[in-house]
């Protein structure tokens, strides 16, 4: 029995077999901003999240997002979808909005989570600076 034949045979049912072509499939990034990035204190800040390229793969579908705002406190988004479908298209943006009432320099780290796994994870940092008595900047 020659091998080279079984083995071209057993390589061509591989790449045929199910599941192939979604290991292949290019993930996407998730980019960050925050809105305004320098702020006076008491501040209300808007963070933009995005996935950016990649395929719409299932499992980027109906992510949960947690927010961490780097003063202590955190938020949590999740979304009530449709079981996924081939073709579905996979939301790629997503917004949140966060108040700092104090002055200081904030890690913003948002993560998107699929069953308590992370996915993607980005930052972005904020500035709120404070009044400085005498002058209002």
């Amino acid at each position: 029995m020659r091998l080279a034949p079984v083995l071209v045979a057993f390589l061509a049912a591989a790449l045929a077999a199910p599941g192939f072509a979604e290991t292949r499939l290019k993930r996407p990034r998730l980019d960050v901003r925050a809105t305004p990035r320098v702020a006076m204190s008491p501040a209300r800040v808007l963070v933009f999240v995005e996935l950016v390229g990649g395929d719409d793969v299932e499992e980027y579908y109906c992510p949960g997002l947690e927010w961490d705002w780097g003063d202590g406190s955190r938020s949590f988004q999740e979304s009530d979808c449709e079981p996924f479908e081939a073709g579905a298209t996979v939301e790629r943006r997503y917004s949140a909005s966060h108040f700092y009432g104090h002055p200081g320099d904030y890690n913003v780290r948002v993560s998107l989570r699929r069953a308590e796994r992370t996915l993607a994870s980005t930052a972005a940092q904020v500035i709120v600076r404070g009044f400085v008595a005498g002058i209002e900047r």
